[in-house]
């Protein structure tokens, strides 16, 4: 079944023109659209399907700083302000609390790595307490075990991924923006090498700017414009259960389960990096750049069925603008979740935290991750094509960092000085030799 989402209604009209046009309402659309709308542009949002109704309503609600890639940590520490400051702007609760999150491990090899994480992080300002054995047996209470050791990060936590996209979208529309939902963008018009307009399946907006972030489906999109953009899909499962177990941390992770407190006080359940990698043309295209991923990961991602394929999200064809295309036969992505990686996920869970054990489950659902080769997104301007910019391949971690990608997003539309650095997700990086950096955190 799908994940819990809330739903917000649409704006009536179609504009015949904006400032701005964003592609793609999942929580780097709706963050993107939001500031763009602050900043006093008229700026349209379209989604082919429902908001935040893929990844975004799919993830764990993690909000993290800790273990983040050094290129993605300036997105993630200036997010964890800006939660705190949509939320303050919109009077809506997001689900957003600083919690902290515990990581817990008996490898050694793993605590290292978090200890240099940690030995990083405090040149950035980031604060990341390591745990000792006794600490890390006494946070880790619950699961009755313990500890070699751990890491605490008291600034980082989680928000409701089934209501952080739409509340921010009714945002976009409180600063004067519109949006379309069931709207798909088939398309763009250009002038002189230059956009200047987006084709939709309802009618043309006119604008000189349009960002993409279609999320899984951003690759295709930007075949069709002649952009290359190398991402591949993985599957992730999950389930929830229903509230009930007491005495548990709000975030937990270790090697065998990651679990989350949900809004309704029950707890999302994953295990960290397990997914399923179904084939489809597009990840055949860009095979050899994943190959370092695979290799890194291979004994966490298992063989999966042709699910990807019949969706058509990565799909290696060309299709025209007077035509129904592959988003609107398909409006909403909900893959059918691994029963097996379910069923094993929970056995963890109930084996780890014995609070769990006489907990039933809610629901389990499935995603599309979009990744790039080195697990770091492309926020960039396509050099092609002048007022396109791309903004996607977020590897999973786009839901804790959107507020500051769609705050860099909207100043570089502007043309204002960015917050940080943003050559860094430049995606001519991606188009080099498939055995770069892949990101370690």
């Amino acid at each position: 079944m799908p994940a819990p989402l809330l739903t917000i209604p649409s704006t009536p009209e179609l504009p015949k023109s904006a400032d701005a046009v964003v592609i793609g309402g999942g929580i780097i659309g709706v963050c993107t659209a939001y500031y763009l709308a602050r900043q006093g542009l008229s700026v349209a949002l379209l989604e082919k399907g429902r908001i935040g109704a893929e990844q975004s309503s799919r993830n764990w609600g993690w909000c993290r700083q800790q273990n983040r890639d050094a290129r993605e940590l300036p997105l993630s520490t200036k997010s964890l302000a800006l939660w705190e400051e949509i939320t303050a702007d919109l009077g809506e609760d997001l689900g957003f609390r600083r919690c902290g999150l515990l990581y817990l491990s008996d490898n050694q090899a793993e605590l290292d790595g978090w200890a240099k994480w940690r030995d990083f992080a405090i040149t950035q300002g980031v604060t990341t307490h390591m745990l000792s054995g006794a600490e890390a047996t006494d946070r880790g209470a619950a699961t009755g075990k313990s500890w070699r050791g751990g890491v605490f990060s008291p600034s980082d936590g989680i928000a409701d991924p089934a209501r952080a996209a739409p509340l921010i979208a009714k945002g976009v529309l409180k600063h004067g923006g519109s949006l379309h939902q069931f709207c798909a963008a088939r398309g763009l018009e250009t002038e002189a090498g230059h956009v200047s307009g987006v084709v939709t399946e309802k009618g043309v907006i006119k604008t000189r700017q349009v960002v993409m972030a279609g999320g899984a489906w951003a690759s295709s999109f930007c075949r069709q414009l002649g952009i290359r953009f190398p991402q591949a899909s993985i599957r992730s499962s999950i389930l929830s259960v229903m509230p009930g177990a007491q005495g548990l941390p709000d975030a937990l992770h270790t090697t065998e389960i990651t679990v989350t407190r949900r809004g309704d006080g029950g707890y999302t359940l994953a295990t960290s990096g397990r997914a399923s990698v179904d084939p489809t043309p597009q990840q055949l295209r860009f095979a050899t750049k994943f190959l370092p991923m695979f290799a890194k990961r291979w004994r966490i991602l298992s063989p999966g069925d042709l699910q990807g394929w019949q969706y058509g999200h990565e799909t290696g064809s060309k299709w025209a603008l007077d035509r129904p295309t592959p988003m609107e036969r398909v409006r909403i992505l909900d893959p059918r979740p691994s029963q097996a990686i379910v069923n094993e996920t929970l056995a963890r869970a109930r084996r780890l935290l014995p609070a769990l054990g006489a907990v039933p489950v809610q629901a389990s659902w499935a995603g599309y991750i979009d990744s790039t080769p080195d697990g770091v997104p492309v926020i960039d301007e396509a050099a092609n094509l002048p007022g396109f910019l791309l903004a996607a391949g977020f590897s999973g971690h786009g839901f804790g960092i959107g507020p500051g990608a769609g705050r860099l997003i909207a100043e570089l539309v502007t043309g204002k000085t960015p917050f940080v650095d943003h050559t860094q997700y430049g995606l001519a990086r991606l188009n080099k030799g498939a055995w770069g950096k892949v990101s370690e955190f």
